[in-house]
């Protein structure tokens, strides 16, 4: 972690951890140290995202919910967060995990065998990196899928929601700025991302049959077609 490798070098993140949990800072409005930033609030957006694809499918009971195991943090948030927001909401979740293409091959093939009936891909840079893979599965398995990246829905996904990382860069970049004019980070608070997006692939959503509901789309941030 930053705090134990300096107390000294003024340092700006971006979480999606509480900081203070990580015990990054002392408090979000004091930070007491050598390091601030912005959180962007990565369980408060899995528990919206699982909400938003049970709104998509509201028939579909039976939830894939895929991790990397070599990306702990990331992992370790879904599993914590994702299984209880779906009980509250009557879905049954079965955890696939993947960190390599031919794994993700492998939770395809046993989602379909065990009758999941959609996908929720974890907040993973693999996963990201993988989204062309996965749009391809999805489409040759006919499985409905909810991405945590823009990207993701851009490469043929069906849904993602994700907070605006744009704008949370360039929130990292005002701090730095003002700390390279002389502020310090026990000043500054740690601020919480602010901006989300909802795009939806609506070409996506036609070929796999299904109707988007039009409440969904008049929240969408970005319907692509």
């Amino acid at each position: 972690m930053p705090r134990a490798a300096t107390t000294a070098i003024p340092i700006v993140f971006g979480v999606g951890e509480d900081p203070v949990k990580l015990g990054l800072v002392a408090s979000l409005a004091r930070p007491g140290g050598n390091l601030t930033g912005i959180n962007f609030l990565a369980n408060e957006v899995d528990v919206k995202r699982l909400a938003l694809l049970h709104e998509l499918l509201p028939k579909a009971v039976r939830i894939a919910v895929l991790v990397n195991p070599a990306n702990i943090p990331a992992s370790e948030s879904t599993l914590r967060d994702v299984p209880d927001a779906a009980r509250a909401i009557g879905l049954q979740i079965q955890v696939l995990k993947a960190s390599t293409t031919n794994e993700i091959e492998t939770a395809f093939t046993t989602l379909v065998r065990d009758h999941a009936e959609a996908m929720y891909v974890s907040g993973d840079t693999f996963f990201t990196s993988r989204r062309v893979q996965f749009a391809t599965l999805a489409a040759a398995y006919r499985i409905p899928a909810t991405y945590p990246s823009r990207e993701a829905v851009e490469a043929g996904g069906l849904m993602g929601y994700a907070t605006d990382r744009v704008d949370m860069y360039r929130q990292v970049g005002v701090y730095t700025g003002q700390i390279l004019k002389g502020a310090k980070p026990a000043d500054l608070p740690v601020l919480q991302s602010t901006k989300f997006a909802m795009v939806i692939n609506l070409t996506t959503a036609k070929a796999l049959g299904l109707t988007v509901p039009p409440s969904l789309l008049a929240r969408a941030d970005e319907v692509i077609e």
